[in-house]
């Protein structure tokens, strides 16, 4: 790093910046809002780019699915009846969609203002699900990911685009991955071919002959889900999600002309570590469906290999790299952060059920009768010879054979699926998709991240508020002390 960036100031970036946070929604956007809000309240200006839905607009979408979550509270608490101010002063909400060209804006007024006053943007929008429909799932995190950049590049300020990915655009690679970055049409296999402007068309053509079939809609869901799996495994990759990451990561590589690209890999994300409260977290990722359905009682086993490391970065620790990272990248051209745990402070997979054992003996779930519900040792499955032999067992009871179905599917199963057959078969299909984690064995390596630490670490009293270094995180406690409770929280129904 050179040394006029070393002195640079987060606070003094954001004093002097207007910013575009598309997928303003979502967990990690709303992190980095509460964030921003609540130490850098002089901040020029936030654009926050929201669709509208069930009727809603995107102003009301703000104030009840966003304001009205419990992150907030710290924020709330010190600026009192001055955040209603705050926020009309410094946060301008705009309707877009991701998916559509321009962003799907219509305001020429608003849309004249961003381009003349941006100064950067954040795209934080996403899929995430392993399944999704193909269509949607490149609609946003391939195609989106370009409508975003070609707005950005009419900007007549911008300087930094940050793109958030996903470590896991590597796919199951093993071994030490670098901090480099997918040309465009590099598959993972060695397979040639891969066109996102043919993958777009195939969707497209395939959508018409369903519709022209008059195809129930249900059935539409399922092909384009199966077209999703179908194409990632052709290329390489386990599933629909990280595929299109990957080809949105491809695809403003290429295209980014003069536009510094600050493209950012998290790897699993978990609640918050410390900040604005420890613990906060919404929905159910991956690690996740461990402890909900453990802790309701309705997992008795583990598949995966214990000794395997998983790598896991706290939501906080992301959006404070964010943060950093933009305020260091101006006037550079691209560069490539993996933000995860796994070369610095390593966590092996059999702290989990260790973990979820500790918690939930001791502060077992109350069900809905109001009993407390007890939990055992979790019985491991360390391949999936061990799994299927377990399956064949325990034949009468299947979803007693792997680790990471919790009680939403044990539900989907029990009311949807009453044939024996269609039940195995669903459950095969989900161990499917999760086994590439179960059984990962990449270490990411993060030797730009490490870079960007020793240079946060000049900033003064700003090293403590953009904190993001995972070697001072224990494991054991974060997740008996923090995680878990969190979970119990805000998930738990």
């Amino acid at each position: 790093m050179s040394t006029d960036m070393e002195v640079v100031s987060v606070l003094e970036y954001l004093d002097n910046n207007s910013i575009l946070v598309i997928g303003a929604a979502g967990f990690l956007a709303n992190i980095f809002l509460e964030k921003i809000l609540r130490v850098a309240p002089n901040v020029k200006k936030l654009y926050l780019l929201l669709r509208g839905s069930d009727g809603k607009s995107a102003s009301q979408r703000f104030s009840d699915e966003i304001l009205g979550k419990d992150l907030y509270k710290v924020v709330k608490e010190k600026y009192g009846p001055k955040l209603h101010h705050l926020l009309t002063e410094k946060v301008t909400i705009v309707k877009g969609d991701i998916c559509l060209e321009d962003l799907g804006l219509q305001d020429s007024d608003l849309i004249h203002e961003m381009v003349q006053e941006l100064d950067a943007i954040v795209n934080l929008a996403a899929t995430t699900k392993f399944d999704e429909r193909y269509d949607v799932a490149l609609g946003i995190n391939t195609i989106g990911a370009l409508n975003v950049l070609n707005f950005a590049k009419k900007c007549t300020k911008v300087k930094i685009l940050v793109h958030v990915s996903t470590a896991y655009v590597c796919g199951e690679k093993s071994g030490l991955i670098l901090e480099t970055p997918y040309r465009m049409g590099e598959t993972l296999n060695g397979t040639t071919g891969l066109d996102i402007n043919h993958e777009k068309k195939l969707v497209l053509e395939k959508l018409d002959q369903l519709r022209a079939a008059e195809t129930p809609p249900e059935t539409i869901t399922q092909v384009m889900k199966d077209l999703g799996r179908t194409r990632a495994k052709m290329f390489g990759w386990p599933n629909t999600y990280v595929f299109t990451k990957a080809m949105g990561e491809m695809i403003v590589g290429v295209k980014r002309e003069n536009i510094s690209l600050v493209l950012i890999r998290p790897s699993i994300i978990t609640s918050t570590f410390k900040e604005p409260f420890p613990g906060w977290t919404e929905g159910i990722r991956t690690i996740d469906s461990l402890a909900v359905g453990y802790g309701k009682g309705k997992l008795t086993c583990f598949l995966t290999d214990v000794n395997a490391i998983s790598d896991v970065i706290p939501a906080d620790m992301v959006v404070n790299f964010i943060l950093v990272s933009m305020a260091a990248q101006v006037g550079k051209k691209e560069i490539i952060y993996h933000v995860g745990s796994s070369l610095r402070n390593p966590l092996k997979n059999e702290i989990f059920p260790q973990v979820a054992y500790k918690y939930f003996t001791n502060k077992p779930w109350v069900n809905k009768d109001g009993k407390p519900v007890c939990v055992r040792n979790l019985e491991i499955l360390s391949s999936m010879a061990s799994f299927h032999r377990y399956m064949a067992i325990h034949y009468s009871i299947p979803l007693k054979g792997f680790g990471l179905l919790n009680m939403i599917l044990f539900k989907l199963l029990e009311k949807k699926y009453r044939d024996f057959d269609r039940k195995i078969n669903f459950v095969l299909r989900l161990v499917e998709l999760y086994q590439p984690y179960l059984f990962f064995y990449g270490i990411f390596d993060d030797t730009n991240t490490t870079n960007l630490q020793k240079m946060v670490m000049k900033t003064g009293a700003e090293t403590e508020m953009f904190y993001f270094n995972p070697k001072v995180i224990n494991w054991d406690d974060y997740f008996v002390n923090t995680h878990i409770p969190g979970l119990v929280k805000y998930v738990f129904k």
